[in-house]
């Protein structure tokens, strides 16, 4: 990986010369992106993702947007305090750490951030992980056996046993590729932190608030039990 930035009026950006050769041809627009046939696809969240090609590869496109009440004031709106403690940049920096410590998350490609005054907007750009689903989506289509439950578990131990903490862990935030690997995804307002019970346990119980959210929208057509949890937890923490 070799990072490089720069900067083109009030646009800081930043990428992977290993990844993105011709910054001046890449675009974080998805309007252009889809003017110009690269757009492949779309996921609804807190803002929108999208999915495009460029350069022979698969990437995955994040506009920074805010969720909950404080959306309001703002929605992609972001007090500026410095480049470096941008959303994008922060992002970007402790992916590529992860990457190198060998952990399952993406690769990071490009971040851009757009200063406007007193405020700035920003975009993430990930290299997609093929033949994916998320830990939802997989529960949809029914029942995880135990291997699964018990490589998800294993998962999370590691990030947590090397001081990871994701902000936003939830069953969106878990991949499941065909051969069952998980990866974690999201790493927005994420960091290192020294290793504790209390933080570990907090990421903990915004899954299982997570899975248990989505049993009560969706009943019986959402695969998750109690004994499932119990099993994650078992595994956990035997590891």
């Amino acid at each position: 990986m070799k990072p490089l930035e720069t900067k083109i009026d009030n646009q800081h950006i930043l990428y992977d010369v290993e990844r993105i050769a011709n910054i001046a041809a890449f675009s974080f627009d998805p309007e252009v992106l889809h003017a110009h046939g690269l757009l492949t696809g779309t996921a609804q969240g807190r803002g929108n993702t999208f999915f495009f090609q460029f350069e022979q590869q698969d990437l995955v496109l994040r506009h920074f947007r805010r969720g909950g009440k404080v959306a309001a004031m703002g929605k992609d709106r972001y007090f500026w305090t410095g480049l470096t403690r941008t959303r994008a940049w922060r992002e970007w920096h402790l992916l590529a750490k992860l990457h190198a410590m060998g952990l399952p998350v993406p690769l990071p490609a490009a971040a851009r951030v757009i200063r406007q005054g007193l405020y700035y907007r920003a975009d993430l750009v990930t290299q997609c992980i093929p033949n994916t689903v998320s830990l939802a989506q997989r529960l949809r289509q029914g029942p995880l056996d135990e291997m699964v439950w018990s490589k998800i578990a294993y998962c999370i131990y590691r990030f947590h046993t090397l001081g990871v903490y994701h902000s936003d862990l939830n069953a969106h935030n878990i991949l499941l590729d065909v051969q069952d690997e998980v990866y974690l995804i999201d790493f927005d307002k994420g960091e290192m932190r020294k290793p504790t019970a209390a933080w570990q346990q907090q990421n903990l119980a915004r899954l299982l608030r997570s899975l248990n959210k989505l049993k009560r929208l969706e009943g019986d057509g959402f695969a998750f039990t109690d004994a499932d949890w119990s099993l994650l937890l078992r595994i956990y923490n035997a590891a």
